[in-house]
């Protein structure tokens, strides 16, 4: 910095290209830091959907196999008690 003819500070063109540099950078680096966060947030979110998904899905098998075991191996065919049909020729 220098002072100019008025007394007034002056920047140099240098500095002032410095000064741009830096804003950029430091504006870069913070919206790279919410990007990432933001990312960061939604995989994780994704990823307990997912793990949500695959619980519920293992009640629902668990479910089913406790009440196929409840059930008679020929209930489970849908044929408990009917008589089988008989083809007429």
């Amino acid at each position: 910095m220098s002072n100019g003819p008025s007394g007034k500070d002056r920047i140099s063109k240098a500095e002032i290209s410095k000064d741009a540099v830096q804003s950029t950078v430091e504006a870069t680096a913070g919206a790279v830091g919410e990007v990432t966060t933001i990312l960061t947030n939604a995989v994780k979110d994704v990823a307990g959907a997912i793990g949500g998904l695959a619980t519920e899905v293992f009640e629902i098998r668990d479910a089913a196999k406790r009440a196929a075991a409840e059930q008679g191996p020929a209930e489970i065919d849908g044929d408990a008690g009917e008589e089988p049909a008989q083809s007429q020729a």
